[in-house]
């Protein structure tokens, strides 16, 4: 049964919440020791409520599942984790991550539940009605930025914070599209809401996301006060650029966590953060190695 609740949690699905991680290092805290434990346990905290709602989502969509060739094969619609069990357990964890949010404090635990409760409101409502379902998960990517600031009491810039909107929304794009291209006329069976879209309007609005992504970003590197943090910049387009290679292609961008099996991704992915991380704490770093 643990093995059924661990898979029903999707732990491969909890790299969206390293969004946390943006509080920490971009408000200049990424060597205080004493704020990295509450990030952690944010972090901990939102991969245990991301895995109680995918045990519910799989509750409310079992029948729907056992018709999809993948999906009838997770625990819930197999029948090999039952849907009392999986419900329990499910409540167990929402009780947990809630406890612990408090103990973090009262504005994380606020976020968390806002968080918890658009989630679930998207599985029941949101997710079949067209345009709404992609911002919704962009803006629970935003949540989980937010949520990393408050449960170490620090702000991050409003435009770093569009930038996370923004790169969940492309993201979101770029998948939306690769469901329509791969699966075709069997779309809508998938995914009702794919009835809607068009490949030729999604890349319409993959084309408009892209460029006030990029214009963004750049406005973000130009009012930091860390003024080579620029020196990013074509390392960020780069990712975005390939990304869109990947997706229109190689046919890539169906599972965004797919996309860091690609060497360009990944390699890029890696530069961006540790040039982020010396611009950032050149001066830290120095002291620390005794050479200032």
């Amino acid at each position: 049964m643990i093995k059924e609740l661990i898979i029903s949690m999707r732990p491969k699905q909890w790299y969206k919440n390293l969004v946390i991680f943006i509080g920490i290092i971009f408000s200049f805290n990424f060597l205080n020791l004493g704020m990295w434990i509450y990030t952690l346990s944010a972090f901990a905290i939102f991969c245990i409520l991301s895995g109680s709602i995918y045990i519910i989502n799989d509750i409310i969509d079992v029948e729907k599942d056992r018709k999809h060739p993948q999906k009838r094969k997770r625990p819930v619609a197999s029948g090999k984790f039952k849907k009392m069990h999986a419900l329990l357990f499910a409540i167990i964890l929402i009780v947990i991550a809630f406890i612990g949010a408090y103990l973090i404090n009262s504005m994380f635990l606020v976020i968390s539940i806002i968080f918890f409760l658009l989630i679930i409101v998207y599985s029941l409502f949101l997710k079949n009605i067209i345009i709404v379902d992609i911002l919704v998960i962009s803006i629970g990517f935003v949540i989980r930025a937010i949520a990393g600031a408050l449960a170490i009491s620090v702000f991050v810039s409003p435009w770093l914070i569009i930038c996370a909107f923004l790169l969940a929304l492309f993201l979101a794009l770029g998948k939306r599209r690769h469901e329509l291209v791969l699966l075709e006329d069997e779309a809508k069976n998938h995914r009702k809401i794919l009835e809607n879209y068009s490949t030729e309007m999604l890349d319409q609005m993959i084309n408009i996301t892209t460029s006030v992504l990029i214009m963004s970003y750049s406005l973000y590197t130009f009012f930091s006060s860390k003024m080579y943090i620029m020196l990013t910049i074509p390392i960020a387009f780069y990712g975005i650029f390939r990304y869109l290679l990947l997706v229109h292609a190689k046919n890539l961008g169906g599972e965004p966590e797919m996309l860091f099996k690609d060497r360009g991704m990944l390699f890029s992915t890696i530069l961006w953060v540790v040039l982020v991380v010396l611009v950032l704490y050149y001066s830290n770093i120095l002291r620390f190695l005794g050479m200032a």
